[in-house]
């Protein structure tokens, strides 16, 4: 068929080490300042954090946590999502940050809360819920 290729361990260390030392100057890094987009539904809540250009260093979900059906939404949810994302960027992750709020579900009051309480300084607290303008085109008319 074709020729056997031979892989050189001495190439795939090379390569390994450069993949392991991307891991760790991205991990070392310190970041002062950041975003946190709270996606608060009725039927999850979804917490992302992200440095001030945007690119995301830490999310979760209550459903990743556990939670399953109802209990995804609650304010109880919501506030274990918040320890785990406080416990992902505690070393690295930005202790004073910006809050994006977006969606109705229950658990948006109670994760700014818990923000607060984990010891974060929260800047400005920004609702961008979608609202429509106009909505959708109503139904006909009903003949009967």
């Amino acid at each position: 068929m074709g020729k056997k290729r031979v892989a050189e361990k001495q190439g795939d260390a090379n390569i390994d080490e450069k993949v392991r030392q991307q891991g760790a100057r991205s991990s070392k890094r310190k970041i002062d300042e950041g975003f946190i987009y709270i996606n608060a539904t009725f039927n999850n809540t979804t917490i992302t954090v992200t440095d001030m250009g945007g690119n995301v260093i830490a999310w979760s979900t209550a459903g990743s946590l556990g939670f399953s059906g109802p209990k995804k939404s609650t304010p109880f949810a919501a506030s274990k999502v918040v320890a785990a994302i406080a416990e992902k960027i505690k070393r690295s992750g930005p202790s004073t940050i910006h809050v994006v709020v977006r969606g109705i579900g229950s658990g948006r009051d109670s994760s700014i809360r818990s923000f607060a309480a984990q010891g974060f300084n929260i800047v400005s607290i920004k609702d961008a819920t979608p609202v429509p303008h106009n909505g959708p085109r109503p139904k006909k008319r009903r003949r009967v």
